[in-house]
C-alpha cells in the first residue's frame, strides 16, 4: 500500500519547505534581550560611576584605615574616615529587623499556603501586600511618633530618642510582606502529590506545612530572605528618622545609631563640597555597600542551586 507525503502548503511568495518567519515572536524575543541588557548595562554604569571618585579617596585616606577605623567624623575639622561605626550601625537595624520578618513573613506564608481557604487567601494577601506600597517615610514617623515613645515606657532601660531598636522592628515590618508574598508563592509552587503522599502516610497538617512544604520550596523561601535582607541594608528613610545620625561603635539597640544609607542622605543634600574628601567619602561607602549587597545575591544565589529541586 503506497503512502503520500503531504508537505505544508507555504505561504504565497515564500518557496515551498522554508517556514514563514514569526515576526511577533522575533519582536518579542528582542525586547526581552534588550531588558537583560538594560539590567546589565545599568550595573556597569553604577560600577563606572563609583569607581573613579572611590579611587580618588583612597588616594587620599587609606584603605585600611577607612575599613577598620572606630571613627566616623567626616564633617568634622580633624575629619576621621573609619566605616565600622556605620557598618556596625547598618548590621544591628538589619539583624532587628530580620529577626521581626522572617518569622513573622514565614508563618504568614504558611498560613496562606497550607492553612487559609480559599477565599480568605484572596482576601488576607492583598491587604498584607498593601503595607509594601506604604512610603517608607511613613513607616519612619511611625517608628518616632509611635513606636519610640511605646518602647520608652515599656522597656526599664533608658530608651534615647533616636534609636536603633525602633528602626529595626518598624523595618522588620515593613519588609514582612515581601517575604510572606514571595514565600507563599513559593510554597504554592510545590505539587499537591507532595501533600497527598504524606497525608496518605498519616502526617498531620503541621507536619505536612513544616516538614514537606517548607523543604520542598527552601530555594524560594531563601531567595525571599535574602531580599528581604538587601531591602534592610539599602533602606534610607526609615532609619534616618528613626534612628537618627549619630555615628557611633555599640551593639547597644537602644542607642542612635548613623547606617551607610543614611550618611548618603545627609551628606548628598550638600552639606560636603564637592572634590573634597567628604565628598569622595559617599562614593566609598556606597561602593562598599554594593559590594555587600553582591555578596548578599551571590551567596544567595549559590543556597537557592543547593537546595532547588525540580518538579
Amino acid at each position: 500500500m503506497s503512502t503520500t507525503q503531504i508537505r505544508p502548503s507555504a505561504a504565497p511568495g515564500t518557496p515551498l519547505g522554508r517556514p514563514r518567519p514569526r515576526w511577533g515572536e522575533r519582536i518579542i524575543e528582542a525586547i526581552l534581550v534588550l531588558a537583560a541588557l538594560v539590567s546589565i548595562l545599568t550595573t556597569v554604569a553604577i560600577v563606572v560611576a563609583l569607581l573613579p571618585p572611590t579611587l580618588e579617596f583612597f588616594s587620599e585616606v587609606p584603605l585600611v584605615e577607612f575599613l577598620t577605623g572606630t571613627d566616623w567624623s567626616p564633617l568634622f575639622a580633624d575629619p576621621s574616615f573609619g566605616v565600622l561605626p556605620l557598618l556596625c550601625g547598618t548590621l544591628v537595624i538589619t539583624v532587628i529587623a530580620v529577626l521581626v520578618c522572617v518569622p513573622l513573613g514565614l508563618g504568614s506564608a504558611i498560613y496562606l499556603s497550607e492553612y487559609a481557604t480559599d477565599r480568605v487567601r484572596k482576601t488576607v494577601k492583598p491587604i498584607l501586600e498593601v503595607l509594601a506600597g506604604i512610603p517608607t517615610v511613613v513607616f519612619g514617623f511611625f517608628a518616632l511618633q509611635f513606636v519610640t515613645p511605646f518602647l520608652q515606657s515599656v522597656l526599664p532601660w533608658r530608651v534615647e530618642i533616636y534609636n536603633a531598636l525602633s528602626a529595626g522592628l518598624v523595618m522588620g515590618i515593613m519588609i514582612t510582606p515581601t517575604i510572606a508574598s514571595l514565600s507563599e508563592d513559593a510554597m504554592s509552587a510545590v505539587p499537591n502529590s507532595l501533600r497527598d503522599g504524606a497525608y496518605a502516610l498519616g502526617s498531620t497538617k503541621r507536619q505536612v506545612a513544616t516538614q514537606v512544604v517548607v523543604p520542598a520550596a527552601l530555594s524560594g523561601i531563601v531567595a525571599a530572605i535574602v531580599l528581604g535582607m538587601s531591602r534592610a541594608v539599602g533602606e534610607t528613610m526609615i532609619v534616618a528618622i528613626a534612628a537618627g545620625s549619630q555615628a557611633q561603635l555599640t551593639l547597644n539597640p537602644l542607642l542612635g545609631a548613623q547606617t551607610m544609607t543614611a550618611f548618603i542622605a545627609q551628606v548628598a543634600s550638600g552639606d560636603a563640597p564637592q572634590g573634597s574628601p567628604v565628598y569622595y567619602s559617599l562614593f566609598a561607602v556606597g561602593s562598599l555597600l554594593f559590594v555587600m549587597t553582591l555578596v548578599m545575591n551571590m551567596f544567595s544565589i549559590a543556597l537557592v542551586r543547593k537546595y532547588r529541586q525540580a518538579y
